[in-house]
């Protein structure tokens, strides 16, 4: 009975306790509550337990099932991990009667068990398993307060950093406040200062303004009066100046006036006298004026009006004078160039009648001497045949050569310089630009179009474009022998050689160049037109070759030049031939018709000059041709050149000139020939 009376106590010390207050619901886990969530303090044993806890671990009773041990081994450390997890909290009376019901329980382990009751058994095993979720769950609960508390610290860190930036901020702000304030006050005062001193500088600056201007008005004054003063002195003796002038010219003026004068020798007397009269009476009117000026004074404006009266005067007088000596010279030069204009009639008449006895006498030398006036009639009959070909060419173009409206025009220019262009770029140093030039000349005649001047033009958008163009270029090419060959001999292979391709594929272009050729130089034929009866000596140069103008026949050295670069290009188009060409056969005008040009020229009556610089430049050009084709026959040629054919006319220096630079070249090869022969 005591027994059982000290564990109701027990118990009811238990009960009484804040753990024994505990209540347990079997729903927890449904509402997501913790299972301690109805504990409001904090589970422990208390400091007297420890007395509980020596008594039990000095017994096997620690062993029992209620600890939750399966074993029989005793732990001596499980009464220090009891009292550190848990403590009991009752009073000092149920200690007391828990001890002395504890110290009087049996020793063994069956006897413990048997002498404690079940529901002390229950509660000793629930305390074991709640001590052991305690300790997971304050592990737990400690861990993830120690990671809340590192987040914490890192967070108050990080809190307190950017406080710290900000509090470092604002005060850099409120320094710089402070310092921009301090220094608008400092700008304000400085500007005040500034301001001030602007102030009385602007007052000074007025006063010295005021000060100046009245000076400056003073010196303006005074140099507009000093200047004045100058400006009277120059004017004074600038009028001098120009007085002493009016009075040289009207003293010169008064000189052509003298009767002593070789001008005034066609004047009539009674003129004469009143022009010297007048004369003398304006140089005494000015002589007054000029002798106020000796006394150093300057003369006036009315003295000058007088002067220059009086000049005018003069000048009209002398104007006058010439007036009447010009109508005497001019009716006295009419009188001479009537005399002159007899006399050349007169000459002419002379001329005309020793030019047809020079052609008698020319036809009665042939005859007893076996040369020709005139070429053969095979040749006149080829060279009129050219000649009217030509004419029908000029003729069929007229309409786009005399263009009505606007576009034709342009047309016509347009296709007149695509002609005239490449052939004035050809020269002796064109090179490798001749076959672009024959390429564009070639597209242009085969109604291609090429460009020229930037625009594209062919001969297919006019019917009449490609006769136009064939003249024209025909005109160019002989035209560049004319001026470039005579100016440049070494200019006549490359314009040849260009003449010669575009003769080969187009040969309508070639008759229409031998017919510019012939033209300008009959030579070239050879022709030499007989003068016929009624036809003026100038209109007769003009068929011969010279050129005549306003100013009269050209000069014989230019006639010469000008055939020379001729007679070149056509000797350099009979030997050469486009090296670019695919067409089989002999050239279109080859080396048979410059032998026989130089036949038909040595079977002529030579002429002065002339002749002998056509042949020499004619045998400077192609003769090493000739002499490579004809060989034995050349050289024959060259004999009768030399020994038969100049000896029968009277040599000039010119012809005496070109024929020993003849001879010079072919003398070692006329030796070698005699030798053979």
């Amino acid at each position: 009975m005591p027994a059982e009376n000290l564990r109701w106590e027990t118990l009811q010390a238990l009960k009484n306790s804040p753990k024994g207050n505990i209540t347990y619901d079997p729903f927890w886990s449904e509402r997501g509550e913790h299972i301690l969530a109805g504990c409001k303090e904090a589970l422990s044993l208390s400091s007297t337990s420890g007395i509980i806890l020596e008594r039990l671990g000095s017994s096997p009773l620690q062993k029992s099932r209620f600890l939750g041990s399966g074993s029989g081994d005793s732990s001596p450390g499980l009464s220090e991990e009891i009292s550190s997890s848990v403590s009991f909290t009752g009073s000092t009376s149920d200690l007391n009667a828990m001890h002395t019901t504890l110290s009087s329980a049996p020793s063994s382990k069956t006897e413990r068990e048997a002498s404690l009751p079940e529901y002390m058994l229950t509660f000793l095993s629930l305390q074991s398993h709640l001590t052991d979720v305690l300790n997971l769950s304050a592990q737990m609960a400690l861990k993830v307060r120690q990671e809340m508390q590192e987040k914490l610290v890192a967070a108050v860190a990080t809190s307190e950093s950017e406080q710290l930036k900000r509090f470092e901020e604002f005060m850099e702000l409120k320094q710089r406040q402070e310092y921009q304030s301090m220094r608008d006050m400092m700008d304000r005062e400085t500007k005040e200062s500034i301001g001030r001193q602007e102030k009385l500088k602007e007052e000074q600056r007025h006063r010295m303004k005021i000060i100046n201007l009245r000076l400056r008005e003073a010196e303006q004054q005074r140099l507009r009066e000093a200047e004045l003063e100058r400006q009277r002195q120059a004017e004074g003796r600038e009028r001098l100046r120009n007085l002493n002038t009016i009075q040289e010219e009207i003293l010169q003026l008064n000189q052509l006036l003298e009767p002593s004068s070789q001008t005034k020798t066609d004047l009539p007397p009674a003129t004469l006298s009143s022009c010297c009269t007048r004369g003398n009476q304006l140089c005494s009117q000015l002589s007054e004026v000029v002798r106020k000026t000796a006394e150093g004074e300057f003369p006036t404006v009315e003295d000058m009006t007088v002067a220059e009266r009086a000049l005018h005067e003069m000048r009209a007088l002398i104007r006058l004078m010439q007036e009447e000596v010009a109508k005497a010279q001019e009716k006295k030069k009419k009188e001479q160039e009537d005399e002159e204009e007899r006399r050349k009639q007169a000459e002419l008449q002379a001329q005309q009648e020793a030019q047809k006895k020079a052609a008698e006498s020319a036809k009665e030398k042939a005859k007893r001497k076996g040369l020709q006036n005139s070429a053969e009639d095979s040749t006149l009959k080829w060279y009129k045949q050219l000649q009217e070909s030509a004419a029908q060419c000029a003729q069929s173009y007229e309409q786009l050569n005399s263009p009505k409206d606007v576009q034709t025009k342009k047309l016509k220019l347009e296709l007149q310089k695509a002609a005239s262009i490449p052939v004035s770029q050809i020269s002796s140093n064109s090179g490798s630009q001749l076959r672009e030039i024959f390429d564009k000349i070639d597209k242009l005649l085969s109604g291609r179009a090429v460009v020229s001047g930037g625009k594209s033009v062919s001969t297919s958008q006019h019917p009449q474009g490609l006769d136009f163009v064939s003249y024209k270029l025909a005109e160019k090419f002989v035209k560049q022998g004319e001026e470039e060959v005579a100016s440049h001999h070494e200019a006549a292979f490359p314009i040849a050689v260009v003449a010669s391709g575009i003769w080969e594929l187009h040969p309508r272009v070639g008759e229409l160049i031998l017919a510019h050729l012939h033209k300008k130089c009959p030579y070239a034929v050879p022709h030499y037109p007989p003068m016929k009866e009624g036809t003026p000596v100038e209109e007769y140069q003009r068929i011969l070759g010279y050129r005549v103008d306003d100013s009269g026949v050209e000069g014989q050295d230019s006639f010469l030049k000008r055939m020379s670069g001729m007679i070149r290009l056509y000797a350099a188009v009979i030997q050469l031939r486009w090296p670019y060409g695919s067409k089989q056969g002999p050239a279109p005008h080859g080396l048979n018709h410059g032998w026989r040009w130089l036949a038909q020229m040595l079977n002529m009556e030579p002429l002065a000059d002339i002749t002998a610089t056509l042949l020499f430049d004619f045998l400077e050009v192609c003769g090493n041709a000739l002499m490579k084709q004809y060989q034995i026959q050349f050289w024959k040629l060259i004999l009768l050149l030399k020994e038969e054919y100049f000896p029968r006319y009277t040599l000039t220096v010119e012809d005496v000139k070109h024929a020993d630079s003849i001879f010079f070249y072919y003398f070692w090869h006329t030796v070698y020939f005699q030798h053979l022969l």
